[in-house]
């Protein structure tokens, strides 16, 4: 590899880290480790062909472009989290992939990850998907310039763009509570 493949790798890592929070090769072998996966497997769950799992984990491609891959992505994390403490069995782990794996995404909203007790997603849940989808389609910095633009006619959405698009996930989650009465 030389340096200006090097440096693209580089890049590409640095957005996946800011558009995801941490490379995808890690996120992903986090989820082949804990959920018992291989590369092809994982690839198949998320709806992704393998080269294209293999782009993504290397670095040579920075960014999910399908938000229901994104939105399997986090499906598997709240799964493999689970599976690691050992809340859910590797039987039902399996189950639970095949179900992710038939999800077509849909509205952040219509979340299929609720919680236990109520049925209904979490606000953080929620906060956090809408995080996800704004920033798999634009870097922070591409959405802190949008919303300066729509600022002066549109201020409620600016500040929706800055405080979900590139602002703390606590922050998001003061700002959706405060804003469903």
């Amino acid at each position: 590899m030389d340096a200006t493949q090097q440096d693209a790798t580089a890049r590409a890592r640095e957005l996946q880290r800011s558009w995801y929070g941490e490379p995808l090769g890690a996120l992903f072998r986090r989820l082949i480790d804990d959920l018992g996966l291989n590369q092809a497997r994982l690839a198949a769950v998320l709806g992704l062909s393998a080269p294209m799992l293999s782009q993504l984990m290397s670095g040579q491609r920075a960014k999910i472009g399908n938000p229901a891959v994104v939105q399997r992505v986090q499906a598997l994390q709240e799964l493999s989290s689970q599976a690691a403490d050992g809340r859910v069995s590797a039987a039902e782990a399996a189950e639970r992939m095949e179900e992710i794996k038939k999800s077509a995404g849909g509205s952040v909203l219509n979340s299929t990850q609720t919680t236990a007790s109520t049925g209904a997603p979490t606000v953080r849940r929620v906060v956090r998907e809408i995080q996800s989808l704004l920033r798999s389609v634009a870097a922070a910095g591409d959405i802190i310039d949008a919303a300066e633009s729509l600022a002066p006619t549109h201020p409620e959405l600016a500040e929706f763009l800055r405080v979900y698009g590139a602002g703390r996930t606590a922050e998001a989650v003061a700002h959706y509570e405060a804003h469903q009465s």
